[in-house]
């Protein structure tokens, strides 16, 4: 299950096509039709994330970037030294690499992404700019349990790192669990440093997910594109357009697929009607203040010990512990 390349090797628990498959049969099958927003990130739609992310209007990426920036020598001293530190999601690795600057004596860095192809190249990149760090790439959905790879010499502790908001994804019960995963994972002692995306006013959180460039509405319409390449779907993708709405009443932001006109899609063997105006639901993002998310985060075995916020406080970077 390994491959080697450029110095690091692969621990590849990818999901298999027929999970996939299984997955968009099932949510298209529902009378809300959805589909698993973990799905975006093919290597397209990892490339098209990464251009949302240098966008004026998403202001997400950058003031996280910003807190690292100014505080990430202070998040280093709450991680500890001598940890293997998990990322969750790694992308691009770039505030990795702020936070890589400043940890003592990381043992390993194991970033953990389900876009194969992507992620082999981010860890081959940080293992040339980091070569006295061992880096163990996992391709996984971190949604679900997987093993952690074995790293030369012995952590003290290890210690997952979630940026970009991305447990906001997460219905809070299944946002729960997902903190519970990341508790069994590293255990007493470990801790996770996350961001999560701050409530504010609805107008710039539904700019920051229907920009004037059209990106995130390519960032959505390629789960389609996606779903006819590697499922054998026949979906016309221009009779589909993109919407992003704020819920006020729920505190998160709901993107959907919308469809033009009265059609008919088939993926493999089974086909779907539906008509003008019918939505297909493909992510939630969920805003939080932290005292809230502190409450979530209790709930799974997490202890809040220290936050940082931009300015506005229109971002946070939490830092828990585990403490049994």
């Amino acid at each position: 299950m390994t491959k080697p390349d450029a110095g690091t090797n692969l621990l590849d628990f990818e999901p298999a096509a027929q999970t996939f498959y299984d997955d968009v049969v099932a949510g298209l099958s529902r009378p809300e039709r959805s589909l698993p927003c973990k799905y975006f990130y093919d290597e397209r739609g990892s490339k098209l994330f990464e251009q949302i992310c240098q966008l004026d209007e998403y202001y997400l990426t950058r003031t996280e970037l910003s807190i690292m920036r100014r505080h990430a020598g202070q998040m280093a001293e709450q991680i500890g030294r001598g940890v293997m530190l998990v990322e969750y999601g790694s992308g691009s690795s770039i505030k990795t690499r702020i936070l890589l600057d400043h940890l003592a004596d990381p043992v390993a860095y194991v970033p953990v992404d389900i876009s194969r192809d992507h992620l082999q190249q981010s860890a081959d990149d940080l293992h040339r700019h980091y070569p006295d760090l061992e880096v163990l790439p996992v391709c996984a959905d971190f949604t679900e349990d997987f093993e952690l790879p074995v790293s030369r010499r012995e952590p003290t502790h290890d210690a997952v790192y979630f940026p970009g908001s991305t447990i906001g994804n997460f219905q809070p019960q299944a946002a729960q669990a997902m903190l519970r995963r990341i508790v069994r994972l590293c255990g007493c002692g470990g801790g996770l440093l996350i961001g999560i995306d701050l409530q504010k006013d609805a107008r710039t959180l539904e700019a920051a997910y229907d920009d004037s460039q059209g990106v995130t509405a390519q960032f959505n319409l390629n789960l389609l594109r996606r779903i006819n390449r590697e499922l054998d779907g026949d979906i016309r993708v221009q009779d589909f357009r993109h919407l992003a709405r704020y819920n006020e009443a729920l505190g998160r932001i709901e993107i959907y697929l919308v469809s033009r006109c009265d059609q008919t899609i088939r993926i493999g063997d089974h086909a779907f009607d539906l008509a003008e105006g019918e939505t297909i639901h493909t992510e939630n993002s969920h805003k939080y203040t932290i005292d809230g998310f502190a409450d979530l985060a209790a709930a799974a075995g997490l202890t809040l010990r220290r936050h940082w916020t931009d300015p506005q406080d229109r971002f946070a970077v939490l830092h828990l512990a585990i403490l049994k």
